[in-house]
């Protein structure tokens, strides 16, 4: 049976594990990963606006991985919007580096989900296989950690190298060209950060359980004989 000490620990990083499968999951179904503004370039270009007049042609943008919306600003008031990416528009981004990011995610929950599993597993018993063990914690930790680390490299890389907010601001515009003026990466793709952290974290905890601590002994008192006590 493992001490009281260790138990605590692989119970902490059992909870960690099962907050980070969470976390990613509402942050996949949540359609805030990226906000912006959008500039209605067609329609400031036909009236010439001037920077006072521009407010009247600044729309704004959200999106997720799977849906979004936008206000749609070209001089008549906004116009309110809301889009799927699959299965129309996904055709018009980065197909392959999209779905990666979504595979990357669920591959994460699977590695979160069997961290927390030997983690309760390491709490409750010795396992007598080293995969099972400490050495098997961390290798899932490991690979949910990286895995969400990769997902969050490839968003970043669709946004600002793919341009995958303007190729979504014009998605069916045929007549207006929208173009981007401010992008800020939103609570969603923080909340993955997070869950990446968390099993960094976890991992740090499973090499403190490893380390052996020294024992504190009680000091004992010196008994001191003397020739009197002999007598006695």
């Amino acid at each position: 049976m493992p001490g009281c000490f260790k138990k605590t620990l692989f119970a902490l990083a059992s909870l960690i594990s099962f907050v980070s499968f969470i976390l990613i999951v509402v942050a996949m179904g949540t359609p805030k990963w990226m906000t912006g503004k959008i500039l209605c370039k067609t329609g400031a270009d036909l009236v010439n606006a001037t920077d006072p007049e521009l407010i009247k042609f600044i729309g704004e943008i959200y999106y997720g991985l799977f849906r979004g919306g936008k206000i749609r600003q070209c001089g008549l008031g906004g116009r309110r919007s809301k889009f799927t990416i699959f299965p129309h528009m996904v055709k018009k981004l980065n197909t392959g580096l999209h779905v990666m990011i979504i595979m990357f995610l669920c591959v994460a929950i699977c590695f979160s989900l069997v961290s927390f599993g030997f983690c309760i597993l390491n709490a409750i018993k010795v396992p007598y296989r080293a995969i099972k063990g400490p050495a098997g914690v961390c290798l899932w930790n490991f690979l949910a950690g990286g895995f969400v680390v990769l997902a969050v490299t490839s968003f970043m890389a669709a946004v600002k190298l793919h341009h995958l907010t303007e190729r979504i601001a014009n998605f069916r515009e045929n007549v207006f060209l929208f173009v981007v003026l401010e992008e800020r990466f939103e609570d969603c793709f923080w909340i993955c950060v997070a869950s990446a952290t968390a099993h960094a974290v976890n991992m740090l905890l499973i090499a403190i359980s490893g380390i052996n601590f020294p024992k504190i002994k009680p000091k004992t008192e010196e008994v001191n004989v003397t020739a009197e006590d002999i007598m006695y």
